[in-house]
């Protein structure tokens, strides 16, 4: 036991190298996507709770209320919401951890640092935190993943993509960092999706993250849920732009865009001006409008 968490058995369970996979809520998660990606997880991994960190210490429950279930005037139950950690087994038996809930609301240095420290205990042998993010790209193309890990030979050996930018931090870098001073590989994926749904479900972009997630470590499980909804998602928007001209248009400039982006990362094409990419308000104004006006009656 320690001040920061409780085991639910008491103990460490044996595990074999597992990998660590990290989605809190609370931080960036375009569409959803990578909560619905550590939901298919934990389905298909039938993973059950090992560890709870304890809420006094990490959440602030003015921020994160739990909910009181009143029954004809009966204070029945108040359900809290945990920071837990929990094991299951991927499609090849492999020892897969999740570390779900919210982002803690205070003192992550002590957060991270047991994290870390559990992981150690419990032979964590690569930890991957999953997220997404709305940008310029269609929804006719694959979904591309980009990188975050402190050691520069991890993203270096990895055919993901690279950024160079200044961006407020989730708590899940820091864990990122935790684990890298131990010793232990560590990283973030990312998905872009489209600006013009990043308000909506996009199950295209939780398939990517778990195909992802296969890559970088080796996890893999089933996933037909999202696969399946994919499909109709893609039709269903297919329909939805070929109604309109202007949008068609949209589509077609952003796939242009999207396609001389990965003739350039193949040394293959000219750098893309910066004045050809239209900016994020531009595309989420004008696709906003565009769903506004296929829900009004006709």
């Amino acid at each position: 036991m320690s001040d920061g968490f409780t085991l639910v058995d008491g103990s460490i369970p044996e595990l074999t190298a597992p990998t660590l996979v990290v989605m809190l809520t609370g931080w960036i998660d375009a569409s959803g996507s990578a909560a619905a990606a550590m939901a298919a997880l934990e389905m298909d991994c039938k993973a059950r709770t090992i560890a709870v960190f304890d809420g006094d210490t990490f959440i602030d429950y003015r921020a994160r209320r739990p909910t009181m279930q009143l029954r004809d005037g009966v204070n029945t139950a108040l359900s809290w919401p945990d920071i837990e950690i929990k094991a299951g087994r991927d499609l090849d038996g492999n020892d897969v951890l999740l570390l779900t809930g919210p982002e803690p609301d205070m003192a992550w240095h002590r957060f991270s640092r047991e994290v870390a420290e559990l992981g150690v205990r419990l032979g964590v042998q690569r930890m991957v935190a999953l997220g997404s993010y709305p940008f310029a790209t269609p929804h006719t193309r694959p979904a591309r993943l980009s990188i975050s890990a402190p050691s520069g030979e991890l993203v270096a050996s990895l055919a993901l993509q690279k950024s160079s930018v200044d961006v407020p931090a989730g708590v899940a870098a820091v864990i990122e960092h935790a684990f890298h001073d131990r010793g232990i590989d560590a990283l973030g994926i990312w998905v872009q999706v489209p600006h013009y749904v990043a308000s909506m479900a996009y199950p295209a972009a939780t398939v990517a993250l778990l195909a992802g997630l296969t890559d970088v470590a080796g996890v893999r499980i089933d996933g037909a849920g999202p696969r399946q909804e994919t499909v109709i998602q893609r039709h269903r928007l297919d329909d939805l732009v070929a109604a309109n001209d202007e949008h068609r248009a949209m589509v077609a400039q952003l796939e242009a865009l999207y396609d001389a982006a990965v003739q350039q990362a193949a040394g293959d094409a000219s750098p893309i001006s910066a004045a050809e990419i239209p900016s994020a308000d531009e595309i989420g104004a004008e696709f906003e409008q565009f769903l506004r006006d296929q829900n009004r009656p006709t």
